[in-house]
């Protein structure tokens, strides 16, 4: 039995509370999630990843005190965190892009007992009684591993009523498209498949989504960059690289056809996706107090249909 959870156009997807990148002040982090609830965002998205367990820790820092049925919060199971023997003092684990001590280290396991081991173990890290959403994180060389254990698992906790919902989240769509046929998930976390500039997603996880009554979630809407701002900054990146040339044209050119709207790269970003009827939410970071509350208002007001008709005459849109 599938389960529809609200979770509301915008979610704040939060690694950055776990120094995604680089260290986040003692001044800022624990203003974003009030920040964010502030600005009316009700959905909030983690993984014991993030910051080897951190972020878990400080979301469960910044929800505590708040309704906790306002609220719904997914985490993930895949990547269990154990102690990590090589560590040495002053050792970071920026080489994963976490800018935090590397005293664990991250190993995957999809099997049953892997999965009620790592949602005990969010559990503890966030503080709280319950998980609303659990999602299988990345389990792109282990379909075999999660479809056995993992989706199994999950059903179950489902069923036993400890989590509301379960699903998959991805950087692609081929292997969620396979989940959401094969399996009774409730909905999918997209990263970067669907997007002003990437449209793969629309030929495989969406109809599937649409047929299934599958929810899906879209991440990276800015394609790691390039379209969070008004305009492509030097050096730009697309999916954590250089943006070519070439795309860089092509989002100026977008810019220049949305400004004489009053539109924004970012507007654009964020209501594309949303514009699918199998899309309900999409996930944006945030690093600052000021960044999650502008996120939140890029899903109002309606980016106007004359636009996207421009956009899509022009060629621009996937």
């Amino acid at each position: 039995m599938m389960a529809t959870v609200e979770l509301g156009t915008i979610g704040y997807g939060v690694a950055a509370l776990g120094n995604l990148y680089s260290a986040r002040p003692d001044d800022v982090w624990p203003a974003i999630i009030p920040a964010a609830w502030e600005a009316g965002i009700r959905y909030f998205d983690v993984a014991p990843h993030y910051g080897l367990g951190l972020a878990e820790e400080r979301l469960g820092e910044g929800l505590r005190g708040l309704p906790r049925d306002e609220y719904v919060v997914s985490t993930k199971v895949g990547r269990l965190l154990e102690p990590n023997p090589d560590h040495r003092p002053g050792q970071t684990d920026i080489g994963n892009l976490f800018d935090v001590p590397s005293t664990l280290r991250r190993r995957f396991d999809f099997s049953r007992d892997g999965v009620l081991r790592s949602v005990e173990d969010s559990l503890n890290r966030l503080g709280l009684d319950r998980i609303d959403i659990l999602f299988v994180h990345d389990p792109d060389d282990h379909e075999r591993e999660a479809l056995d254990g993992a989706f199994p698992a999950l059903a179950e906790l489902r069923s036993q009523g400890v989590i509301r919902a379960y699903g998959a989240g991805m950087n692609q769509s081929a292997m969620l498209t396979r989940f959401v046929r094969e399996t009774d998930l409730d909905l999918v976390m997209c990263a970067g498949r669907y997007t002003l500039l990437d449209g793969t997603a629309a030929t495989d996880l969406l109809p599937a989504a649409e047929e299934r009554g599958v929810q899906v979630v879209v991440a990276s809407v800015f394609n790691s960059g390039i379209l969070a701002g008004d305009r492509p900054a030097a050096g730009a990146t697309f999916d954590y690289a250089a943006a070519p040339e070439a795309l860089v044209r092509r989002v100026d050119r977008i810019a220049d056809i949305a400004a004489p709207y009053g539109v924004t790269l970012p507007q654009l970003a964020v209501q594309f996706p949303t514009r699918h009827p199998a899309v309900s939410t999409v996930v944006l970071g945030a690093d600052t107090p000021e960044q999650i509350v502008r996120n939140a208002a890029l899903g109002s007001p309606a980016v106007p249909e004359e636009l996207w008709a421009e956009l899509h005459a022009s060629g621009l849109t996937p």
